[in-house]
């Protein structure tokens, strides 16, 4: 066991002083490097996101950029290292609203006004972007790119077995039992990654019980003990013992989870719009999406998260940061990332791409409100913890009160 903690120890060491800039190469004499650490690992926007570096480098020819690819998870782990070493990145990708500013409020993020003169930042992006991306006043964060969360299904198995796509969740859970019957997988979620339940959190809690309510909960102002919660709880739990979420959920990530709805042995996936991202070319138009169901209530939220970059205070190349943030805030940048991945630009002058994501507008337009998403509207170890209780109380609904009570201990010292 001893030699294998040290090997663990070793290879989290080489990636720490990989990827924090320690090995950082130096280009040509005439060209200086900007480093960037990216959590982009998917194929799609993996290769966007290379395009528009090439794009950024053909207009800056002196300066090279390197990229440093990590995996999503692991790059939520590593993050909080690399923006408190000496030898941090110059950018990272990350999330905009309260994601970004706790690492604000710890003095770990360097203020991005050089590089936006004047209301040159504000004339870019609508005015909730504005306010995701700034922190005590001060802007922190260049928004990239959003998308909208929805329940995605496959069309070609609700069309052979007749199904319409539900609106309430009555009907939603119609469409679940035929589904069972028909032998197909009513619901898909790769719940091994547990911010997959964050999304079910989310959407049932705003369905249920409003926006204000859900947002009052994030910021620690509503117990987890209330009866509310225990019906969210309760709702999701149901699901499962109706046999209508896959089997063995814990044990496939979310992409994995994804193949069962493209392969047709799933019907739906509760998912943000980069699903498509993983989808084969060949099924990629046969998934399309639903707003998740209503409640009864008037009115409906999304969620909405928003991508972007920070340049971290101990960047070893802050002027061609600088540069770098004010080329991702362009109209021609955001195009050239967005357009291919079918994605919504944060810059407020980019149309939608395509008619999905006009439909993903609309959907967004016409709510009563918008959520980041469960673990960035709320703490980290918060929305961690809230995640993981939500999976148990899917597998042991006999212990939901219990787990309610635990929860709302963790939010009282939490937010304390």
């Amino acid at each position: 066991m001893k030699r294998t903690g040290m090997l663990v120890l070793l290879l989290t060491l080489v990636a720490l002083f990989a990827f924090a800039g320690g090995g950082r190469e130096t280009g040509t004499d005439a060209q200086r490097t900007l480093t960037i650490n990216s959590y982009m690992s998917d194929e799609a926007p993996r290769q966007a996101f290379a395009a528009l570096v090439a794009d950024f480098e053909a207009r800056n020819p002196d300066i090279r950029v390197v990229v440093n690819t990590t995996a999503h998870e692991q790059f939520k782990t590593l993050l909080p290292t690399w923006l408190t070493s000496r030898q941090a990145p110059d950018v990272v990708t990350w999330f905009a609203g309260y994601r970004m500013q706790a690492f604000a409020d710890q003095g770990l993020l360097e203020p991005l006004t050089a590089a936006f003169p004047g209301t040159s930042f504000q004339d870019a992006f609508p005015e909730a972007f504005v306010r995701a991306s700034t922190h005590n006043n001060t802007i922190y964060f260049v928004p990239q790119s959003w998308y909208w969360w929805a329940v995605y299904y496959n069309r070609q198995v609700f069309d052979r077995l007749g199904l319409q796509t539900p609106n309430t969740w009555d009907e939603f859970l119609q469409v679940s039992a035929a589904l069972r019957n028909a032998g197909i997988e009513p619901i898909a979620i790769g719940a091994r990654d547990t911010w997959t339940a964050g999304g079910w959190f989310g959407a049932l809690n705003a369905a249920m019980n409003g926006i204000e309510f859900h947002l009052d909960l994030t910021s620690g102002r509503v117990p987890y003990t209330d009866p509310q919660m225990r019906r969210v709880f309760e709702t999701f739990a149901d699901l499962n013992t109706r046999g209508y979420i896959m089997r063995n959920a814990t044990s496939y990530s979310w992409q994995e989870a994804a193949t069962l709805l493209f392969n047709g042995q799933a019907g739906m996936y509760l998912m943000g719009q980069f699903i498509k991202d993983v989808a084969p070319e060949n099924v990629r138009d046969n998934i399309d999406f639903f707003r998740f169901p209503s409640f009864g209530r008037p009115g409906y939220a999304v969620e909405t998260p928003i991508d972007g970059f920070m340049v971290p205070r101990n960047a070893q190349n802050k002027e061609d940061a600088m540069r770098f943030m004010a080329y991702l805030a362009t109209r021609e940048s955001q195009e050239l990332f967005t357009v291919p991945l079918g994605r919504l630009a944060a810059n407020k002058h980019v149309p939608a791409p395509n008619p999905d994501a006009r439909r993903g507008l609309d959907m967004v337009l016409g709510a009563e409100g918008a959520t980041q998403f469960y673990d960035r509207d709320a703490p980290e170890e918060m929305a961690a913890r809230g995640q993981n209780a939500l999976i148990e109380a899917m597998q042991n609904p006999a212990r939901i009160p219990q787990i309610l009570t635990e929860l709302d201990q963790d939010r009282q010292r939490i937010h304390r």
